[in-house]
Formats: C-alpha cells, sequence, structure tokens
C-alpha cells in the first residue's frame, strides 16, 4: 500500500493531469498531491475551444475541469503559471524553472501534452497569424471570428485537420470568409482516406468555404505589421486578414527526453514511450495524454493519441498505476467533432493502405451514416455520422475482430449486435 509520507507530482495542467489528481483522491491516496501547470488558468478541457466557446455558445467557466476551490478543497497543491525546466532521474526530484524550488517525488506523472506545430513561412511574425492550443488562443481567436464576420472580413486556414475543419465552420458560423489550403487531396486525408474526406468537403462548400487542394502556403504577406494576403506554392495570392495555422502539434518532449526516458520516433508519432500501464522507461515516471505514446496491441503498434477521450481516461489510468493496481490501458481510439449540422464519432484506427475497403450503411448523401474501414472483412474503425447511440457497439466489433459479411454489414436493418457476437 502507498503510505502517506509519500509524494506524487503531476506535471502538466490540462484534463489528464486534473483526472490523475482526482483518481488519486478517489482511490484514497492521503500523500502529497501536487500539480504544476505552466499556464495562469486552471485546467481545463481543450475540445470547446475549436466548438462551443469558440462560438460563444459555451461560457469560459464551462471548460474548466473542476471548480477552482476544487483544489484546495482536496488537497491538491496546485502551481499555476509555473513551469519543471529539469527531472532528476537519480535524486528523484523536479525543478521549477523560475526559482529552482526543488520538489521530490515518489512517483511522477508527466502529461505535458502538446504545442501546435508553426509554418516556416516567411510572414509568421505578424499580428494576424494564428494559432489554436490553449484558451487563451480561443479567446483571441473568437474576438478575430467576430470581428471579421462583422466586417465581411477574411481568414485563410493553413491546414483541414479536425482544428482547421472546425475553426473553418465557427468562421462562417460569425460570417466570415475562409478560404482552407491544404497539401493532400481531401480534408482529414490521413485520417479518413479519399472516401470519407470528400463528404467533409462537400459539407463546407456548401456552407460557402473556399478550398485550395494540393497547395501549401509559402509566405503570409503583410504591411506594417497587419495580415494582407496569404501566398500558396503555386503563385496564387489569397486575401486574408487573417492566418490560422492549424497544420498539427508536436508533443511537449523536452523535459523527459532531457532526463533519458525512452522517446519514440517521429513515424510512430513522437512522444514519451510507455507500456500498457503508462510506465516509461523510468519506472518511477509515468506519461498520459497527447504525450504518451501507447501500445495498442489492438492494432499491433505503437501510437500517439491526441484527442480529449485518450487524455480522459488516460489520466485516471496514469493515477491507479501509480497506486500499484493493475492496469492496462487498451482502449479503443476514439474521437468526435461538429461541423455546423454534422455531428460525428470515430473509434479505431485505420491509417491509410491498412484497409481493404470502407463500406457504408446508411445515407452518405444525407449525411447520416456509419461508415466501416474494413481489412480481410474485419471491421478496423467506424464512424457514425448523425447516427447516434451505436459507439459502443461499433467498439465492440473492432475488439471482437469477427469477420463480417460486408453486404450485411451495409444493411441498416441488419442489427450491428449481432457481428460481433
Amino acid at each position: 500500500m502507498v503510505d502517506a509520507d509519500q509524494t506524487f507530482v503531476i506535471v502538466g495542467g490540462g484534463l489528464a493531469g486534473a483526472k490523475a489528481a482526482e483518481t488519486l483522491r478517489a482511490e484514497g491516496f492521503t500523500g502529497r498531491v501536487i500539480l504544476i501547470s505552466d499556464e495562469r488558468d486552471h485546467p481545463y478541457e481543450r475540445p470547446p475551444l475549436s466548438k462551443g466557446f469558440l462560438l460563444g455558445k459555451k461560457e469560459r467557466d464551462s471548460v474548466f475541469v473542476h471548480e477552482p476551490a476544487w483544489y484546495a478543497q482536496n488537497d491538491i497543491e496546485l502551481h499555476l503559471g509555473q513551469f519543471v525546466d529539469r527531472i532528476d532521474r537519480t535524486a528523484k526530484t523536479v525543478r521549477f524553472g523560475d526559482d529552482g524550488t526543488l520538489v521530490r517525488y515518489d512517483k511522477l506523472l508527466l502529461v505535458t501534452g502538446a504545442e501546435p506545430r508553426r509554418l516556416d513561412v516567411p510572414g509568421t511574425d505578424l499580428a494576424g497569424v494564428h494559432h489554436l492550443r490553449r484558451l487563451a488562443h480561443a479567446e483571441r481567436l473568437k474576438g478575430v471570428l467576430s470581428s471579421l464576420g462583422r466586417d465581411n472580413g477574411h481568414i485563410v486556414i493553413a491546414g483541414a485537420g479536425w482544428i482547421g475543419l472546425e475553426v473553418a465552420a465557427a468562421a462562417r458560423e460569425y460570417g466570415a470568409e475562409v478560404t482552407v489550403v491544404e497539401p493532400a487531396p481531401t480534408p482529414l486525408h490521413g485520417v479518413l482516406g479519399p472516401e470519407l474526406g470528400g463528404v467533409f468537403a462537400e459539407l463546407h462548400r456548401e456552407h460557402g468555404v473556399r478550398f485550395h487542394f494540393g497547395r501549401r502556403l509559402t509566405e503570409i504577406v503583410g504591411q506594417d505589421g497587419v495580415v494582407l494576403a496569404a501566398r500558396t506554392d503555386d503563385g496564387e495570392e489569397h486575401p486574408a486578414h487573417d492566418v490560422l495555422a492549424a497544420i498539427g502539434a508536436a508533443p511537449r518532449v523536452g523535459l523527459a527526453e532531457a532526463a533519458g526516458l525512452e522517446i519514440a520516433d517521429r513515424a510512430q508519432g513522437g512522444g514519451i514511450v510507455v507500456d500498457e500501464r503508462l510506465r516509461t522507461s523510468d519506472p518511477d515516471i509515468y506519461a498520459a495524454g497527447d504525450v504518451a505514446n501507447l501500445p495498442l496491441g489492438l492494432f499491433g503498434t505503437r501510437l500517439r493519441i491526441e484527442h480529449w477521450a485518450n487524455a480522459l481516461n488516460g489520466g485516471p489510468a496514469a493515477a491507479r498505476s501509480m497506486l500499484g493496481q493493475e492496469v492496462v490501458h487498451d482502449r479503443v481510439p476514439y474521437f468526435f467533432t461538429d461541423q455546423y449540422d454534422l455531428g460525428m464519432e470515430y473509434s479505431g484506427w485505420a491509417p491509410a493502405g491498412s484497409y481493404d475497403e470502407v463500406v457504408i450503411r446508411g445515407d452518405a448523401g444525407k449525411r447520416e451514416f456509419i461508415a466501416f474501414w474494413v481489412r480481410e472483412q474485419r471491421v478496423l474503425a467506424g464512424m457514425n455520422v448523425n447516427v447516434w447511440d451505436v459507439t459502443e457497439k461499433i467498439q465492440k466489433l473492432i475488439r471482437s475482430r469477427a469477420q463480417v459479411d460486408t453486404e450485411a454489414l451495409a444493411n441498416p436493418h441488419v442489427p450491428l449486435d449481432g457481428f460481433a457476437s
């Protein structure tokens, strides 16, 4: 049993860190719990930053994981606006970067998350160039989109991934003009492939978004510190008052790497290598959330997962593992999006080249369907679009690895429950 003299330190103040702290107390841990965040805001959830909060449909306070008073009430030592710049694995200490204070730990959890990838083109220092990762980013971008909508302004978005598309939808709802520049031939090409990427392209075109596929930004043109246009590699110049870089995120592994922990290569998504119990290469250090590179036994690979559900479930799993409980963190990857009147949930993992066919169940034209990515008659992933209460059934089917009759799978009248029995 863990004794009350022990100290568990959590570095990172996002959803995974907050839920880990909550779980430690819920499981009866009576030692010190220290949560360190380099943000000045209390731990919050990130999905609203590109969805409800950005659209003005959710209040600022709604994004926080816990009420501010919760941390003191549960004896969580919360250090906001502070960062750790060194881990000494021999002495088992972390050092605060601002004043050099050393804190000893018995167990350490790294939930340092990820940071937006930066555009490497001229003009990124202009005031109208934005990223979206933190609450402060979302607050700023919310004001920008509102202003663009009032003034019939134009935003260029680099990247047609989830963040890029969600911001495009928000911008159009505000009334702003939107151009999306994407190197791939469709939105979400790496995740959904050409078969389903086109569904999202058509959705956004119907709402007035302009796409420029197969192209990259080469320069952001400005004058007197103000954005005027965005230039692409075909020589075209796209009018813009603002530019959003939505080209992905990189795991924040600097602290772990300097401490000598094992780091995955970029081909596997990077991140801190952990086992199924979320232990790093040091048995007293754990990692979870966006920064953790996980073994996915179901798919025979390792993967770093940058989605809400992974942080929500990974934080508690790491906490239980730190307490010595038997933990196997092997959930089916899951994420969701809301864009205009389309709501979607995706379960599984089916990158390009991993599947034989995509089976559609329902009416893709009406955007009420389930798509299944299938290899050798086994379902690797499923995406339900405006069809609800099926996620559990889809995940059960993925886990079962059962061979399915694809014609029956495409038939909405054949119950999903029967395929995985």
